[in-house]
């Protein structure tokens, strides 16, 4: 990067803030529903120092922020997640390690890697974990979002801990996977207990590391993508990003019964794609299916295997990176694949109401990527809201310069309908310099936001969120 060129992520609402704050009695326009009561969580990237080389978004240091609502008001809270690098970090007072798109500094004396725990989040058995896929989480403080240290099932923790573990509403497992670009066995798949114990880690078979940021479960099935974003040293040796998009390579889907082992997996093969984010999966006679955000191909870490489009700069135009909602359907007794595309209009962070996680919905809901000319960052301009029986949609739209990232769905208490209850987001207005937290009736996504919290200082587009209820936070 020269001293001349932008990076899309240091600059505007995606640049850093470096103010830890807690401010009570926020201004709200319109109303908070009474039955509201918990608190909004949102992960993202943040860098505390100017980075090293070429800055991907996927870099900076977590940094969580929240909204607790209670009685019809709320505060707000954020905080760094204070991960070992983190600490070194800020003892040294400059940034030493190097991110996806620089080579490792194999001769740092901390470790060529630092885990940002910047990706997401999950509450599960009590705790509250800050995710990043390629080490261990860190468990924080609700609500006041301090940091507690890393977590490892005590000392059970057997692979790195990906973004997006996945809870059974009605058993309470909790299933994660660990990928290992370089090193077989390239995956390893767990699942941890409803009172949090790590019951089992077992290895599943791949034939080269691949990136692997999400994956689904049913009630009886965990299914895994092994997609064509490989990882290979060759390429990094020649000073090119060790991850590339492998388009002659066919995706895989491997689907597991919850409790088996390599030996109980099945693969079906279908035509080469990437995908960054599942919105559920389910059974349904003999058949499960997925449903996800689904890319041709993908160029978010930087170079494309195709022979016509080699490009280095580790920032996708989004001709390639633009997924939209699709479906797959695998036949576990003919072995059959069918896969359908649901919509054309691109968008991501897929969500459900997580009360059905694993079982048929009739509901779900995305991130409307905004249609810019010569936009090269991934900016939101709505939210939809899908009805997965019909085959249509509904939207939500920000408003002009305006810009949100993923909802999360929250239930009415004792609601009788999927979609009763609210969808909760950040969303930056560019023209005001204003962020808000949006709180949106899902039952009526087209209308204006039931409520706007003013956020008493700039929140950066980020990554995911979760929702704590006001019962989980007292306990």
């Amino acid at each position: 990067m020269t001293a001349t060129t932008v990076n899309t992520y240091l600059a505007d609402n995606f640049a850093p803030i470096r103010n830890e704050v807690s401010v009570e009695q926020l201004r709200v326009i319109g109303e908070l529903p009474r039955e509201l009561n918990g608190m909004f969580l949102r992960n993202g990237p943040n860098p505390q120092f100017s980075p090293i080389g070429r800055y991907h978004w996927f870099d900076g240091d977590g940094m969580v922020h929240g909204v607790e609502i209670q009685d019809s008001k709320a505060a707000y809270h954020n905080r760094y997640v204070r991960t070992r690098g983190f600490e070194v970090e800020r003892r040294t007072g400059e940034a030493i390690w190097t991110g996806l798109l620089e080579a490792p500094r194999m001769e740092n004396p901390h470790g060529p890697y630092k885990n940002t725990a910047n990706t997401a989040l999950v509450y599960h058995a009590g705790r509250q974990l800050a995710l990043w896929e390629g080490g261990e989480p860190y468990e924080i403080k609700v609500p006041s979002l301090e940091t507690v240290g890393p977590y490892t099932y005590g000392g059970k923790l057997a692979s790195a801990f990906t973004a997006h573990p996945k809870l059974d509403p009605v058993t309470g497992e909790m299933m994660f996977f660990g990928y290992s670009p370089a090193t077989a066995p390239y995956l390893k798949y767990s699942v941890v207990s409803a009172t949090g114990e790590l019951l089992r880690t077992v290895p599943i078979d791949l034939p080269i590391g691949v990136m692997m940021h999400d994956f689904a479960v049913t009630e009886h099935y965990t299914v895994f993508m092994d997609l064509p974003l490989t990882f290979r040293l060759e390429r990094m040796q020649r000073g090119l990003p060790a991850f590339a998009f492998e388009s002659e390579r066919p995706s895989r889907f491997g689907i597991l019964p919850r409790h088996g082992d390599n030996e109980a997996i099945r693969w079906f093969e279908a035509p080469a794609c990437y995908v960054f984010h599942t919105l559920n999966a389910y059974e349904t006679g003999d058949e499960v299916v997925l449903v996800a955000c689904r890319m041709n191909s993908t160029q978010v870490l930087g170079l494309s295997e195709t022979p016509h489009d080699h490009r280095e700069s580790g920032i996708s135009d989004g001709s390639h990176d633009a997924a939209c909602l699709h479906q797959w359907r695998f036949n576990l007794v003919t072995g059959a694949v069918r896969e359908e595309a649901l919509d054309d209009v691109a968008s991501d962070f897929p969500r459900i109401n997580e009360q059905l996680t694993g079982r048929k919905t009739q509901y779900g809901y995305s991130a409307r990527f905004a249609n810019l000319p010569d936009n090269e960052s991934p900016l939101f301009d709505g939210l939809l809201k899908y009805n997965l029986s019909t085959g249509s949609s509904e939207t939500h739209e920000f408003g002009q310069g305006r810009y949100g990232g993923e909802a999360v769905f929250v239930p009415r208490l004792g609601a009788a309908a999927e979609d009763d209850g609210w969808l909760l987001t950040f969303v930056h207005d560019t023209l005001e310099s204003q962020s808000e937290l949006v709180v949106v009736n899902a039952l009526d996504v087209t209308a204006p936001p039931i409520a706007r919290v003013l956020i008493p200082q700039r929140v950066p587009y980020g990554f995911h969120g979760s929702w704590v209820s006001g019962q989980q936070i007292a306990t």
